[in-house]
């Protein structure tokens, strides 16, 4: 992994911080199970769950619904199985 790499994570990482507790939980489980393995794509998918709402975004990671884009839908697997969702 190179530094530009290391520094994008490190902000995905930072930004996955939330204020409703679900989502800080399921993204503290997913970094803790998933360190190393986001790649360019994985990591531009979460950038863009990133930018939602923290109520839209739960919807999607607790299954209630499914992405309107299905570019995310496997990054939002990926999200819901370290919960166990």
């Amino acid at each position: 992994m190179n530094e530009q790499q290391r520094i994008r994570r490190e902000r995905l990482r930072w930004h996955s911080r939330r204020a409703l507790l679900e989502l800080d939980l399921v993204m503290r489980r997913f970094w803790q199970s998933q360190p190393e393995l986001l790649d360019d794509l994985q990591a531009e998918q979460l950038e863009c769950l990133l930018a939602m709402e923290d109520h839209d975004l739960w919807e999607l990671l607790s299954g209630r619904q499914e992405p309107a884009d299905p570019a995310l839908q496997g990054m939002v697997a990926l999200l819901r199985q370290p919960a166990g969702f």
